[in-house]
């Protein structure tokens, strides 16, 4: 006897291959994969798939899962850090959205409800979507990435009182007052119950069921807890995700939160990928294609309306312009919830003739294009950054005073207050190293700051920051932050700034290592090579191996490695011990950019050593290196010049070697 869903399931999953394949060589996100397999077999397109209402219960699994794991990934620690972007932030948020939304439905003709209730439809974001992204770009715990996980948890849980607004918005009768009151307990009542599941009932309970060593009454446990606490917060009239974030936040305070994330980390991925195929089946193509420029019009407006309140949001925590612009274009679509409250609004009246349909549209081509705004939202800032704005916009306002007046120099620059960076700290205090600290949260600042800590707020994407750091006068630049691309313009920044500085980096990944090296960095510390390294001395250890033999492979796993992770650059070791042994003069490499002035000149007609007094030891061309390189050979763009001569002679020159967009950048 044939099942319908499984046949539905068989053409989804089929269809997922065939579109994500073809996305994966266009790279184009795995997300705008998934809703474009939903527009594909929806009903309104090739109506492969007649179990609609199937997919959607799969899908609200999908996003309980995907809740779950990111409270996982977090704790109660990590969400008092962030409580100033939810009950701060979160509330300018969705203020400021629905007063604009307000007041452009009253121009459109609007009723006063219909126009409250599209105000409270566009002041939503996706919650899914969003925390997705940031989890496969690693910049959830980024400082935009904190403030824009804070302003999702307040949207989920505004949601409830949008709900219970909706029935009077539409002129029904009802005690709103007493049933906000009524919520306002039950949820207090909730975050009680979620506090003592998580410090006392669930460590017990998931230690006894982990000595029995079977996993699958460990997996079910996890997913119960999941389930129930969703279920709870839906039965209390909350809703599902918020419910599925508290469960993970109560097994991210247990021991056992790795092996929890692990287990449901197959079923997140496979169920999260339902809730975007259901979205794509909601897009009506016909009515898209009948009413294209209002839709386009429309989406744009709604894209850059909310961007634009969102990044306000986060000024108002005092954030530089950077991570507001990174806020807002993280925030600028309209979530899922939305689709929620569109239904109670279309069944309360509300919504008449296209207008459901043209919200529809528009949120979901909001959707698609998050990817791709979150992509472009750090060349966005970098570009707004070289406008002539206050330094106060663009520092951000908790830049304290300039200390760059007690830093003598020839000290240690600490970008990020983490765990690697509070080592750091303790261990150049240990051995009397002056070093200074530029961190972005700016309660760590406040509280460092009181205990004796040289710390300062700053976003050290930033010169000026980093020339508030005397960045001209230190010796080692050591950056562990959680932001990739912020990393790696720190990185480049500070090579420009300072080339003599030795910069070590750690990253998350060994493939971000060479772009890391190209920028200028002399050392990168992946954090999936060092945790190989680590896992292999242990298991060497219990096999009772001896300890000489474990460090002696340690050391030479260490040097082949990174020796092979380098490539481009292990052939020109042999200059940088050299400059170690010359103390008047100094070694540096600068990679030729496009149209810099030197540029398709040879060596003879620039006349570096007479002009300048710099010697060019080596050249890097592709895999090829030229030593003590001919007189007549032309410099070409792209080409990695090792060079040699005073500090002051080489930084008259560096501009030689900048091609006008990093002239422009610095």
């Amino acid at each position: 006897m044939p099942v319908p869903i499984l046949t539905d399931l068989v053409i989804i999953f089929g269809l997922s291959i065939v579109v994500l394949f073809t996305c994966h060589q266009l790279r184009v996100p795995v997300t705008v994969g998934f809703i474009l397999t939903g527009i594909l077999a929806g009903p309104h397109l090739l109506g492969l798939v007649k179990a609609v209402h199937e997919v959607e219960i799969l899908a609200e699994i999908g996003v309980i899962l995907l809740l779950f794991t990111i409270g996982v990934e977090f704790s109660f620690a990590n969400l008092l850090q962030i409580r100033q972007s939810v009950l701060i932030a979160g509330p300018i948020q969705v203020g400021a959205t629905c007063a604009a939304g307000l007041f452009l439905a009253l121009q459109f003709g609007k009723t006063m409800g219909e126009a409250v209730f599209i105000g409270f439809l566009v002041s939503l974001s996706s919650t899914a979507i969003v925390l997705k992204l940031l989890q496969e770009r690693a910049e959830v715990d980024t400082p935009h990435g904190r403030t824009s996980l804070g302003v999702l948890i307040f949207q989920d849980i505004i949601i409830v009182p949008m709900m219970l607004l909706v029935p009077l918005l539409a002129g029904a009768s009802e005690n709103i007052g007493a049933s906000l009151l009524i919520l306002l307990a039950k949820g207090m009542v909730i975050v009680g119950l979620v506090i003592v599941c998580a410090k006392w009932v669930v460590p017990h309970v998931l230690y006894q069921i982990a000595r029995t060593g079977n996993r699958e009454l460990f997996l079910l446990s996890i997913v119960l807890i999941c389930i129930a606490v969703a279920w709870l917060t839906a039965q209390a009239g909350l809703s599902l995700a918020l419910g599925a974030f508290l469960a993970g936040l109560i097994v991210s305070e247990t021991e056992y939160s790795h092996q929890a994330l692990g287990n449901i980390l197959p079923f997140r991925d496979v169920f999260a990928s339902f809730f975007f195929i259901s979205i794509g089946m909601l897009l009506d193509v016909d009515f898209l294609l009948k009413n294209p420029g209002i839709i386009a019009l429309l989406t744009l407006g709604v894209l850059l309306l909310k961007a634009l309140l969102a990044g306000t949001a986060a000024l108002f925590l005092k954030f530089p312009l950077r991570t507001a612009v990174l806020v807002g274009l993280a925030l600028c679509q309209v979530g899922e919830f939305s689709f929620i409250l569109s239904k109670a609004g279309q069944s309360q009246g509300l919504f008449t003739g296209d207008s459901y349909q043209l919200f529809l549209d528009v949120t979901i081509i909001t959707m698609v294009a998050t990817p791709l705004m979150m992509a472009v939202a750090p060349r966005a800032a970098d570009f707004l950054l070289r406008w002539p704005l206050p330094q106060r916009l663009k520092l951000g306002a908790h830049l304290s005073e300039e200390i760059s007046r007690s830093i003598p120099g020839d000290h240690l620059i600490i970008i990020g207050f983490g765990v690697n960076g509070r080592n750091l700290a303790r261990a150049a205090k240990t051995g009397g190293i002056p070093y200074v600290i530029i961190e972005m949260n700016p309660e760590t600042v406040r509280r460092e700051r009181t205990g004796g800590e040289p710390i300062f707020y700053g976003d050290a994407t930033q010169e000026e920051i980093l020339r508030h750091a005397n960045i001209v006068e230190a010796r080692i630049v050591v950056v562990v932050i959680n932001d990739p691309a912020a990393t790696r313009r720190i990185t480049n920044l500070t090579h420009h700034l300072n080339p003599k500085a030795h910069i070590i980096v750690r990253t998350r990944y060994v493939n971000e290592l060479q772009p890391l090296f190209e920028l200028g960095a002399d050392d990168v510390v992946p954090e999936e090579f060092e945790t190989s390294v680590e896992i292999f001395t242990l298991v060497l250890k219990k096999y009772l191996v001896a300890r000489e033999e474990i460090d002696r492979l340690t050391s030479e796993v260490r040097a082949n490695c990174y020796m092979m992770f380098r490539g481009l650059y292990k052939e020109l070791e042999a200059f940088a011990q050299l400059g170690q042994h010359l103390h008047d003069v100094e070694i540096s490499t600068f990679r030729l950019g496009e149209g810099a002035p030197v540029a398709g000149k040879s060596l003879a007609q620039v006349e570096l050593r007479k002009k300048y007094g710099v010697t060019v030891l080596a050249i890097r061309r592709d895999s090829e290196v030229y030593h003590n390189p001919d007189p007549d050979l032309e410099l070409h763009p792209q080409d990695l010049l090792i060079t040699m001569g005073k500090p002051i002679d080489l930084s008259k020159a560096a501009g030689l070697f900048q091609g006008p967009e990093e002239a422009r950048s610095l």
